[in-house]
């Protein structure tokens, strides 16, 4: 049988063209390679997930290549240290020892520095002189998903780039090239979906959908995917905006209980009703529909419904449920406190006498 590799290292990026979303990194290191200005040391920060250590593997990879058309391996150029568990002083004054032996092959020895922020405040000072004047040989690379923790004089010492958070969008397109590859039928709507739940990060959405496609096989669908990533469908979230259009609070509490009934957690409905009513927002407004970032097939839905509501109307309800989502831990009874809710959104949207 033949060894399954996952997707987030079947499919990782070997070259700058194939990075997603981070052309405003992979252009200024292409141009700092090719031009030779690249600094001795790097900071890579941003999200978790979105290509920090695989920019650093390339440009390893990159400053040792005599040619783009170099095949040689330069791995053995590469070292990889996980700051989390090698934090200490020891660790460091190991790196400094090591840093100054020439690479056997290639120009550069390159030290990728994976979380450096959990390294303690002795070792970032054992680390500076090294890191400030290391050999002509020697790059740094440092990853990290909290700058605000490294120390400043570590910042002044390394060139700066931030990573943005991948938009759905972008997820989609990558995931459906996959598809392509695999032989896999996915709906787009459940691609969405994957891309959605995975909240900006690449590698969390690869890790998702290997797991609907090792329970769907090569038939991807919305249906399966809501069921099994345990998210609403977005039509229980349009019903009951439809209901307190029209202040029917009886049928609000029906359709909470059907919720419930499929075994969905209250808690979830409620920060998912919240970030509807944060799509109709912008989905209202011709300046912020760029924002909305949910299926092509439903754009229109939301705007429709987006037309039939006031904005301080919206800004109420995005209150009430935000009050709600905080005090859901400490309720002794969080079924009626979610009912309550409910019925104060439909005051807000009051038009006409409740129906009986």
């Amino acid at each position: 049988m033949e060894e399954f590799i996952v997707s987030a290292r079947k499919y990782r990026p070997t070259d700058f063209s194939s990075v997603v979303g981070q052309e405003h990194i992979t252009k200024t290191l292409e141009r700092a390679i090719q031009n030779n200005q690249l600094a001795h040391a790097l900071l890579f920060t941003g999200p978790r997930g979105v290509g920090k250590t695989t920019c650093a593997r390339i440009v390893a990879r990159r400053i040792n290549q005599t040619s783009k058309d170099d095949l040689t391996d330069y791995s053995l150029n590469i070292f990889e240290l996980d700051a989390a568990s090698n934090n200490s002083v020891d660790d460091i004054r190991h790196l400094n020892e090591q840093v100054r032996v020439a690479p056997q092959l290639g120009r550069y020895k390159v030290y990728i520095i994976d979380e450096v922020h959990m390294l303690t405040t002795a070792a970032f000072n054992a680390f500076l002189k090294t890191l400030e004047e290391p050999p002509i040989h020697v790059k740094f690379i440092l990853a990290t998903t909290e700058k605000h923790k490294i120390l400043p004089t570590i910042l002044s010492r390394c060139q700066v780039y931030d990573f943005r958070r991948i938009s759905v969008d972008e997820i989609v397109a990558h995931l459906q090239k996959i598809c392509e590859k695999e032989g896999i039928q996915a709906e787009p709507m459940a691609l969405h979906i994957i891309a959605q739940k995975s909240d900006g990060a690449l590698r969390d959405a690869l890790s998702i959908f290997d797991k609907m496609v090792s329970f769907s096989g090569k038939n991807l669908t919305f249906d399966e995917t809501i069921k099994n990533l345990n998210v609403l469908d977005y039509e229980y979230y349009f019903k009951v905006v439809d209901s307190l259009l029209v202040n029917d609070p009886w049928q609000l509490l029906l359709i909470f209980k059907e919720i419930l009934d499929h075994g969905h957690d209250a808690q979830i409905f409620i920060n998912g009703l919240a970030s509807h009513f944060r799509d109709l927002l912008v989905a209202g407004n011709n300046r912020t529909k760029s924002l909305l970032e949910v299926p092509h097939q439903i754009k229109n839905k939301y705007e429709e419904q987006a037309s039939k509501l006031s904005p301080n109307d919206i800004f109420k309800a995005l209150k009430t449920l935000n009050e709600t989502d905080v005090k859901y831990k400490t309720s002794n009874n969080p079924r009626l406190l979610v009912e309550l809710t409910l019925i104060q959104l439909s005051s807000i949207f009051k038009s006409k006498e409740p129906k009986k």
